[in-house]
């Protein structure tokens, strides 16, 4: 399975610049020319392109790299590594459409409907709004407060279910232990 590795000048540039590799051997590699090689090497082509690190990328290793060095008739083999990814890491925020940013107050509006238990601040961190927006649609003085339609925000893909449901259980433990130091501070003022 011969596939280019990313970013093919850039990865030459790397090659040509770190590595005594012949010509052809980095044209294979990267799927370009061997001319274009021999311009990277003159400093003809790819002026101004950053050299890009295979190794540190983990597209090629350093063994590989000296075995084909030791031998010009050897080609580069790109290492293949399955990357598992996962839900675990950090939300990445993404871009929100102008046309979809309406979504979020009314978002905002669906929660406060549905869920009124979630405080301010949990609800400005699902949905990605200012806490001080979410408290004025709650007390419903927000700037655009006639228009909102209370929206899904899972259907809408804000976030996923399984982030409300935390956000929700969250919500109902905090409530219990509010619940349970009232009673003991009342059962302490009646001591």
């Amino acid at each position: 399975m011969s596939s280019s590795p990313l970013m093919p000048m850039a990865t030459a540039v790397w090659l040509v610049e770190n590595t005594t590799l012949t010509f052809k051997q980095i044209s294979e590699f990267c799927n370009l020319h061997e001319v274009e090689i021999q311009g990277i090497a003159d400093g003809e082509v790819a002026k101004g392109i950053m050299a890009y690190n295979p190794i540190i990328a983990g597209q090629l290793t350093r063994e590989e790299i000296e075995l084909s060095s030791k031998d010009e008739n050897r080609p580069l083999q790109i290492n293949h590594v399955d990357i598992e990814i996962s839900n675990i890491n950090k939300k990445i925020k993404k871009y929100v459409p102008l046309s979809k940013r309406q979504d979020k107050p009314d978002s905002a509006l669906w929660l406060i409907k549905h869920h009124p238990q979630l405080k301010d601040s949990q609800i400005a961190k699902l949905v990605g709004i200012t806490k001080n927006s979410v408290t004025s649609i709650r007390n419903k003085n927000y700037w655009n407060y006639n228009n909102l339609n209370p929206k899904d925000p899972v259907a809408m893909s804000l976030f996923s279910q399984k982030d409300l449901v935390d956000s929700i259980e969250k919500a109902e433990r905090r409530i219990k232990r509010e619940k349970n130091k009232k009673e003991k501070d009342k059962q302490q003022n009646l001591a």
